[in-house]
């Protein structure tokens, strides 16, 4: 015959007055964790008690009930109860629903209050996600939901985006087959098969990283942090019907434009808009771009204008501004740290007095209507205006003036015509005007024979030639004469001195060269130096000779800067033409000698490797050899799986504060310059004798991921 199987008797429950309920002394908790009574207070007040307390009846000593009831198990909802009692939000009389379990129970009190803590299944993260989607679902706000349950709204918005996440990799991350931070990263964008096509890529792979995967998802946008964007401004792309994507979970610098035919095109209308703006002041041409390439200006004149002056209301404004900046920073001379609202303050000053000082600038009608405008961005999305450049087709013929020249076809600082006249031109030969065959016959007298001149001119070069050995002070002021004409006077003469420095210009180059450090200090110290050379060729010698030796040395080292040539050229075997070999051994041993001499630092100058300026533009090979040189083996071994783009991405990111350099920037060991050497005339640089042309760097990528593959 079967034993029957003892049935489990339950514990009754029913509902005791509140002011009966004790809490029991052998409640296992004792550490503050989780929600806090005051939010659970307010949870109970707002939904009610969703769980019983489970209580036991108090004995005396003689064991028996006295009416009250200890809570060995709910003593957190026991206390926010007592709290909302407290405050005369809950009656104490109150019925408060309980489960009772017998006095004489062998279980101990202590076992039930453990177990009911401990055995709790908490909430998977995704339940949660889900449970904040679905009331926003039936009509809850963001801000509904966060009030409701104590949080703060960011974290309402990252879990509901974190639940918009494909369903397919939710299920994957309900089933532990990926972490937190991955989905994270997942949520960076709303296209759903696009995560799941990241995550088939990466789910095989070691490289499963959140910024690998953020990185994939958003390889064909634009950062919010990008130049056009900063220049259209996100709210004109996103009113334009622009989609930025925001990752909620890290700082994304305002995250990504997910349109870039949009973006590119508003930033197209924009600088039409200003260029159009621009040519209804009188300017022949209005050349826009986004970026300008560097040295554009090359063989383009620049005019210069005047600055209008100050009003006395900008002027008021300005001492005001000056008084404050001078009071703050003196009331915080001694502070370690400024507190923000004056660092605030002090940025704003600063800026509005720049503003001011920065003076518009009035230029001659005349010049305007042949010179044009050059207008782009900025690196950080600021609109950069060029005026006032020449192209030489434009150029007004220019004459030398003499009296038979109307006084108002004049320019009164140069002595330029600027408009046609009939005039007898001037010629010179030797610095000696000789008269025309007009002036000839009506003087009765020929000019001097060709082969005469020669001679006499050069025993007059013989004869200046000794006198400027013998005289150093002239021969400095006559070589920076020499040296300012042709810094600063473009269209000057040769002159009676063969001696010169030839500007190298480097034109065509990128825009980050525009940008850098050097040609910023560049172009300063050469507008400082133009502001007080003058056009005159007489007043450019007085005032040379004039300035004191250490000015003039100065002087002198900015105009011979111009002439410094570091580049490397493919050497010609025949040296008919372009540079020989061991021409090229010497100026590249002499740009040694010298960025040893001036302490040149690349680093320090502002060069970093980008994917732009080396990284992207060299083999697979040579970026794993760059990142082992500057970043370790183990970072190398990181990215050898990559393909050419992502690896030129990472290793940008790892190299950026290493201080890396490729050998073409670095300063060899020997500064020497090489003697003739007969053989090898055709042998490059270490880091050149594998150079390659763009067709096979592809060849060479195919085979370095080939050989990847067969390494794997």
């Amino acid at each position: 015959m079967a034993t029957a199987v003892q049935k489990i008797t339950l514990s009754s429950s029913r509902d005791i007055p509140f002011n009966k309920l004790v809490l029991s002394q052998a409640n296992v908790r004792r550490v503050k964790a989780g929600v806090s009574i005051e939010e659970l207070a307010e949870s109970i007040a707002r939904r009610g008690l969703i769980q019983s307390l489970h209580v036991r009846p108090v004995l005396d000593d003689e064991g028996q009930e006295t009416g009250m009831f200890e809570v060995p198990a709910g003593g957190r909802r026991y206390r926010a109860l007592e709290m909302l009692a407290k405050q005369k939000r809950l009656n104490k009389t109150t019925p408060v629903p309980c489960v009772v379990s017998a006095a004489d129970t062998a279980i101990l009190i202590d076992e039930v209050s453990l177990a009911e803590n401990i055995e709790r299944a908490p909430l998977h993260p995704l339940d949660q996600y889900r449970a904040f989607q679905a009331m926003r679902d039936k009509g809850m706000t963001e801000e509904d939901i966060a009030a409701a349950f104590f949080v703060e709204v960011n974290i309402v918005k990252q879990r509901l985006r974190l639940a918009s996440v494909s369903p397919a990799l939710l299920d994957i991350y309900a089933e532990d087959g990926m972490e937190l931070k991955h989905l994270m990263a997942f949520s960076v964008s709303n296209d759903h098969a696009r995560q799941e096509q990241v995550w088939e890529a990466i789910r095989n792979s070691w490289q499963k990283e959140p910024y690998h995967i953020r990185r994939m998802l958003t390889e064909t946008t634009v950062r919010a942090s990008d130049k056009r964007a900063v220049f259209v401004g996100v709210d004109a792309y996103e009113a334009s019907g622009g989609i930025v994507m925001r990752d909620l979970f890290e700082s994304d610098d305002g995250g990504w434009l997910q349109d870039v035919g949009l973006l590119n095109r508003l930033v197209s209308e924009k600088l039409t808009t200003i260029a159009d703006e621009i040519a209804t002041h009188g300017w022949k041409w209005v050349e826009a771009a986004v970026s300008i390439p560097y040295g554009v200006t090359h063989g383009l004149r620049e005019i210069k204008g005047v600055p209008l002056d100050i009003t006395a209301e900008e002027q008021a404004t300005r001492d005001a501004l000056q008084e404050e900046l001078d009071r703050l920073t003196a009331e915080y001379e001694d502070a370690d740290e400024l507190p923000d609202e004056v660092d605030a303050r002090l940025g704003e000053i600063e800026a509005a007095i720049d503003a001011l000082d920065n003076r518009p600038v009035r230029y001659d009608p005349e010049e305007v209507a042949i010179a044009g405008v050059f207008v782009s961005i900025d690196a950080d999305g600021s609109l950069s205006v060029d005026r006032g450049y020449v192209r030489p087709e434009d150029e007004r013929p220019v004459e030398v003036a003499d009296e038979t020249v109307p006084e108002d076809d004049i320019d009164p600082e140069t002595g330029e015509i600027r408009t046609p006249a009939i005039h007898h031109a001037v010629i010179t030969i030797g610095g000696q005007p000789v008269q025309s065959e007009e002036e000839d016959e009506q003087n009765g007298l020929k000019p001097l024979p060709e082969r005469l001149v020669i001679e006499l001119t050069a025993h007059r070069t013989l004869a200046l030639r000794d006198a400027l050995a013998n005289n150093p002070q002239v021969a400095l002021t006559m070589l920076l004469h020499k040296l300012a004409s042709d810094t600063f006077r473009h269209t000057a003469p040769t002159g009676c001195l063969e001696a010169s420095v030839r500007h190298l210009y480097l034109s065509g180059q990128s825009q980050e060269m525009k940008a850098s450090q050097s040609a910023r200090s560049e172009n300063d110290r050469h507008e400082r130096w133009g502001d007080h050379v003058p056009a005159d060729d007489q007043a450019l010698w007085d005032w040379l000779e004039q300035l004191d030796d250490g000015t003039r040395l100065d002087l002198l080292a900015h105009c011979v800067s111009f002439g410094i040539n570091a580049l490397f050229e493919r050497p010609n075997p025949h040296a008919a033409s372009g540079i020989s070999r061991h021409g090229l051994d010497v100026r590249l041993a002499q740009a040694d000698r010298l960025a040893v001499a001036t302490g040149l630092d690349m680093v320090a100058a502002g060069w970093k490797p980008t994917v732009g300026n080396y990284l992207g533009r060299v083999t697979k090979g040579r970026i794993l050899e760059a990142v082992r040189e500057g970043a370790g083996e183990r970072a190398a071994q990181l990215i050898g799986h990559l393909k050419k783009g992502d690896m030129a991405k990472e290793a940008e990111r790892l190299l950026a504060d290493t201080g890396w350099l490729p050998e073409p920037l670095r300063v060899t060991d020997a500064c020497d310059e090489p003697a003739d050497q007969a053989g090898d005339g055709d042998a490059l640089p270490a880091f050149l004798s594998g150079d390659i042309d763009e067709e096979q760097l592809s060849a060479a990528e195919e085979e370095d991921e080939a050989a990847m593959i067969a390494a794997e």
